[in-house]
């Protein structure tokens, strides 16, 4: 992991600003959705893409039943189904 030297404080919501440079860096824009993950101490933040329920492809993508399935399992589970 790298340290970018970067320290924020925690406001009274539970808020914490991602400077503009890091946010330029990942690519994340106002409105995007950031993901959140825990290892052991650690807090991991992820610009969150969409993905396949099945194999994690974020290409392709299609909503069935409220989950994203894409195109290739989709045609698989069409086979199967057959």
């Amino acid at each position: 992991m790298k340290s970018t030297g970067i320290v924020r404080d925690v406001d009274n919501l539970g808020r914490i600003v991602l400077p503009i440079e890091l946010r330029r860096t990942l690519g994340i824009n106002v409105k995007d959705s950031v993901e959140i993950y825990t290892d052991n101490d650690t807090i991991i933040l992820r610009k969150y893409q969409q993905s396949c329920i099945f194999c994690g492809a974020n290409e392709s993508l299609s909503e069935y039943r409220g989950k994203m399935i894409c195109s290739r399992c989709a045609g698989e589970i069409n086979i199967i189904n057959k």
